[in-house]
C-alpha cells in the first residue's frame, strides 16, 4: 500500500481556536466596528501562550492541536532520538508546553506567508534552536518513563514562605532608600563658551551670532 512521503501540517482546528485567531488577525486589520466589538487587544487570548487561554473549551481544543503538532513533528523533523524528539511526557513540563506553543504558532504563520521566507526562517532557525534548548533541558531523561522534576526541591525552597518573606524584605528595604518627595533636580542649562572663528571672531556656539 503507496504511503505519502511527508504528513501535512495539523493546522489549529475547532471552532473557539479559530475564534482566537481571527479575533487576533481582526484587532490589527479589521475595520473600526471589528475592533470596537472586540475590545482591549491585550485581554484577548493567544494561543502561543497557552495560559492565557482562560476559557475551558479553547484550552481543550489548544491542547488538542499541541498533541498533534508534536506527534507531527516529530514525525517529519527528527530522524535520531537523541538530537531532540519531544518526550510522550511533554505535558508535564512546563518549560517544553511553553516552546512548543511558540514552535506551532510560528509554523502556522509560516504557512501562511505567500513566499517561502518565514517557512526558511522557521527551519533556519526556529527548528535548531528550539531543538538544542530540548536536549539541553531534558537530555535523555524522559526516553523511556516520565523524570522527576530534578529541580523541584529547590524551587519548593525558594518558593516556600521563609524565602519569599526574606527577599520581601530585600524589596521593602530598597524601596525605603528612595525619597519620592524630594524635589526633581531640575537639568543644568548647556555651557555657554565662545569659540574663535578662523578669522579671528569670536562667535557664540548656541545662537551663531557673531560677538
Amino acid at each position: 500500500m503507496s504511503e505519502p512521503l511527508i504528513l501535512p501540517f495539523p493546522p489549529p482546528d475547532g471552532a473557539e481556536l479559530k475564534k482566537a485567531y481571527r479575533n487576533l488577525y481582526l484587532s490589527a486589520n479589521g475595520t473600526e466596528a471589528d475592533k470596537k466589538r472586540i475590545g482591549n487587544p491585550a485581554n484577548l487570548p493567544r494561543p502561543w501562550d497557552p495560559a492565557s487561554c482562560t476559557n475551558p473549551a479553547l484550552r481543550r481544543e489548544l491542547w488538542a492541536w499541541l498533541d498533534e503538532f508534536v506527534t507531527w513533528f516529530n514525525h517529519e523533523y527528527v530522524w535520531d532520538h537523541n538530537a531532540g524528539m519531544i518526550p510522550a511526557c511533554w505535558p508535564q513540563h512546563p518549560h517544553l508546553v511553553h516552546e512548543i506553543a511558540v514552535l506551532a504558532d510560528q509554523r502556522r504563520r509560516a504557512g501562511l506567508d505567500p513566499t517561502s521566507s518565514a517557512l526558511e526562517e522557521w527551519h533556519r532557525f526556529g527548528i535548531p534552536g528550539f531543538l538544542q534548548r530540548l536536549t539541553t533541558r531534558t537530555k535523555n531523561s524522559c526516553d523511556e518513563h516520565h523524570a522527576a522534576w530534578p529541580a523541584e526541591a529547590r524551587s519548593s525552597r525558594g518558593s516556600n514562605h521563609p524565602a519569599t518573606d526574606f527577599r520581601s524584605q530585600l524589596f521593602s528595604g530598597d524601596v525605603a532608600t528612595l525619597r519620592p518627595d524630594d524635589p526633581v533636580p531640575k537639568a543644568r542649562p548647556p555651557a555657554v563658551h565662545l569659540v574663535r572663528r578662523s578669522s579671528g571672531e569670536l562667535m557664540d556656539p548656541v545662537t551663531g551670532e557673531v560677538l
